[in-house]
């Protein structure tokens, strides 16, 4: 392991921008999930998180901003539904795509959009102001793996990041919801911490998205992919987890109401679920266990995100 884990004072901030602005890149925390951060003008550092993370190339970043005016410089254009929800929503858990504006010669370059938010993280925040830069930044994990909410989680699936910046365990633990707002009615492209109903009460109708993009396709957002959020462990969903018979070691994970003997017990709360499904996913692969059985969450809107990503970690 050669990453180091660092705390997140003024000689910390300070190192994590030398090493930003040399190209290179960094670990930080969010509010949703740790990204592993690059300018996002440089084609050499963006290539660098596709390479660490073994990214295949069309799948897009998340760039994150210090500010709505350095968005609205990144975009060929601004809608009014992006400045309804920023002033909303932001700094927060939602990201808007919009076009592309084509002086962003990095992250993107062969894409006509960009999705773009500003993180609700102190030390993402100090960073981002501090390194005057645009941030490229997936989570901070091997491409397929499960998304990490604390720094050791990091280091763990990318050793070779040269700098972590350690805020502590993400308060939401599930990553942001993903709007388009490049079609005539905003589409949901990824569900996330955000909730619908929240969107819903300032654009109004959302559309959902259709079929799913086939990997090797161009896509505007990242979590599309079919098998993404994935433990070591096979993952297998139940709607009754006790019915399910399997070899080898077992782990199960379920929620309040639900409850199982020697299972990992989450809140029967989504937003709380949510919030403590990554951690609880590396806990049992951590022990080593071949399957985790997963009891099926509830079928409401509510759920949409927990399902979504659950859905894929289990596909094959």
């Amino acid at each position: 392991m050669t990453g180091r884990i660092v705390q997140p004072d003024d000689a910390g901030i300070a190192e994590a921008v030398a090493l930003l602005r040399a190209g290179s890149v960094v670990a930080f925390p969010t509010e949703t999930v740790y990204g592993l951060g690059a300018d996002a003008f440089s084609h050499k550092a963006v290539g660098e998180i596709y390479r660490l993370k073994n990214r295949p190339s069309w799948n897009p970043l998340i760039v994150h901003v210090a500010t709505v005016e350095v968005a609205r410089d990144l975009a060929a254009g601004w809608p009014i539904n992006a400045d309804k929800l920023a002033a909303e929503f932001w700094p927060g858990p939602l990201t808007l795509v919009v076009r592309r504006a084509t002086h962003l010669t990095g992250v993107g370059a062969d894409n006509d959009t960009i999705a773009l938010r500003i993180p609700a993280h102190d030390v993402a925040l100090r960073l981002l102001a501090a390194s005057e830069l645009p941030l490229a930044a997936p989570s901070a994990n091997r491409s397929e793996g499960i998304s990490p909410t604390t720094a050791a989680h990091v280091l763990r699936s990318l050793p070779d990041v040269p700098l972590v910046l350690d805020g502590g365990p993400s308060s939401w633990g599930i990553e942001s919801t993903v709007l388009d707002l490049t079609t005539d009615v905003p589409t949901l492209l990824r569900p996330g911490a955000l909730a619908l109903r929240a969107l819903r009460d300032v654009t109004g109708a959302i559309a959902l998205r259709g079929a799913e993009t086939v990997d090797g396709a161009a896509r505007p957002s990242p979590g599309m992919s079919k098998r993404h959020y994935a433990p070591r462990a096979t993952l297998v969903l139940a709607k009754d987890v006790r019915d399910v018979e399997v070899d080898g070691p077992v782990g199960v994970l379920t929620y309040e109401g639900a409850a199982l003997d020697g299972a990992e017990i989450l809140s029967a709360d989504p937003r709380e679920y949510a919030a403590d499904l990554y951690a609880a996913l590396h806990r049992l692969d951590d022990a080593g266990v071949a399957t985790i059985l997963v009891q099926e969450p509830p079928q409401t809107e509510d759920w949409l995100a927990v399902r979504d990503r659950l859905g894929r970690a289990a596909a094959k």
